[in-house]
């Protein structure tokens, strides 16, 4: 009886299986180690990402949204496909595809087909496997290879040959971080910039000091401006010390610093593969194994931005209430009105610039703490909370930009002394 039963169960249950790996219309199907799984069949990206985006998504901050980050990582896959090149490890017609799906990305094409949450849990696997799988099927189609088949370019053997997703994000995310930093730095050196000439334009303007928010000696009220522009350009200083920091990169190292899995002749290869096509001087860490499992680098950065935040908190604080009033506050500057401040005093108009500024700075602390908690729970030989501090030092690095841009336009750049004001306070000063 048990056998008759066995031979008349696998019919009927052949036939489900069947309709359960039948691909839904607009779907294909794909399989891994856990099974299959239906990706929608216009999709370059696959298994690996589906299985993501249902498991780990949840913050909204989608690789899709950092087009910089996604430029860095397929300039890493076209450096190790080049050197895998060197090292025989793929063939030539290969790598070329390679390279020619990676520079679509470089271009930034293709962006809705990296829909990985950056704060995913895996160590960034899921990161690493969507560009993966992305290059791969462009790679292949170019070949004349339908997508999803992988066939003649596979993911995981020919466009990750000889990297391990340590490594490969690891460096992505310190060339990413060096790209922003140009923006930033721009910003700072406009802002350092305005504040000297507003030093200038109002040195002439004499007001009263105070100490303890109490009344003090007269002062100019350039310099209390000038104090300003010295600090943001300290803070500039010191920032760009720690970004330059992050030119020495693991890339090579695979997953915990070893190289297991990368030929010496890739390692001997990669950097100077990198360096050719990014146009920077990367270096190697001195110890790939501190690289894999230490992120202080990327927590120096946060740490400086952080103290950068709370630099210009003061100085916008500053700045409100040296524009507070008009009748009832100190009333010493008067700022652009670039926005109506009130639904229900008519003529009011906030410090709205500053305030903004306060706020970014608020999310920029918010930031560095995340990195600081990234940093500490890195245990044993892999750190594999490096996305989050990524994902963290990313963003405070582009609402820094944009939020200092537009702090100095419109805001710094049109401040004018109410002259009338300041010589009323500078007769009362007591000492």
């Amino acid at each position: 009886m048990a056998a008759r039963r066995r031979s008349a169960t696998p019919r009927s249950s052949r036939g489900s299986i069947r309709t359960r790996l039948a691909a839904p219309s607009g779907t294909r199907i794909e399989k891994d180690s856990l099974g299959a799984c239906a990706v929608p069949a216009g999709a370059l990206y696959g298994i690996h990402t589906v299985r993501a985006v249902e498991n780990l998504g949840f913050s909204g901050r989608i690789l899709a949204n950092y087009p910089d980050y996604i430029c860095a990582l397929a300039t890493v896959k076209k450096a190790a496909a080049r050197a895998n090149r060197d090292a025989r490890v793929i063939d030539a017609r290969r790598q070329g595809a390679i390279e020619c799906a990676c520079d679509a990305l470089i271009r930034g094409e293709h962006l809705p087909q990296f829909p990985i949450d950056l704060l995913a849990g895996g160590g960034s696997i899921a990161v690493n496997m969507n560009v993966n799988e992305v290059i791969a099927n462009l790679a292949s189609e170019h070949l004349g290879g339908a997508r999803g088949t992988y066939q003649p370019v596979h993911p995981k053997v020919h466009v990750n040959a000889s990297q391990s997703t340590a490594d490969v994000c690891h460096t992505a995310v310190r060339m990413t971080m060096l790209t922003r930093w140009s923006g930033l730095r721009r910003a700072l050196v406009q802002c350092v910039a305005a504040f000297r000439a507003k030093a200038d334009e109002l040195r002439p303007v004499v007001t009263i000091s105070r100490t303890c928010l109490q009344d003090a000696s007269p002062v100019s009220l350039g310099e209390l401006f000038g104090g300003h522009a010295e600090a943001i350009a300290r803070r500039t200083g010191e920032l760009a010390q720690s970004v330059r920091a992050l030119t020495q990169i693991n890339l090579g190292g695979t997953a915990i610093g070893s190289g297991s899995g990368a030929s010496a002749s890739y390692r001997r290869a990669i950097i100077k593969r990198l360096n050719e096509i990014a146009g920077r001087k990367f270096t190697l860490r001195p110890n790939l194994f501190d690289a894999a499992q230490n992120i202080d680098d990327l927590a120096s950065v946060s740490a400086q931005l952080a103290m950068l935040a709370e630099v210009l908190i003061k100085i916008a604080q500053d700045v409100r209430l040296l524009a507070s009033g008009p009748e009832g506050g100190f009333g010493e500057i008067i700022l652009p009105a670039v926005q109506e401040g009130s639904s229900i005093f008519p003529g009011k108009i906030n410090p709205v610039i500053p305030e903004t500024m306060l706020q970014c700075c608020f999310q920029v602390l918010g930031c560095e703490r995340a990195t600081r908690l990234a940093l500490e729970r890195g245990e044993l030989n892999l750190n594999v909370f490096e996305g989050a501090a990524a994902a963290n030092v990313f963003d405070a690095i582009e609402m820094m930009e944009r939020s200092i841009a537009r702090f100095t336009e419109r805001c710094v750049i049109g401040i004018v002394a109410n002259r009338k004001r300041c010589r009323e306070l500078a007769s009362h000063a007591r000492y």
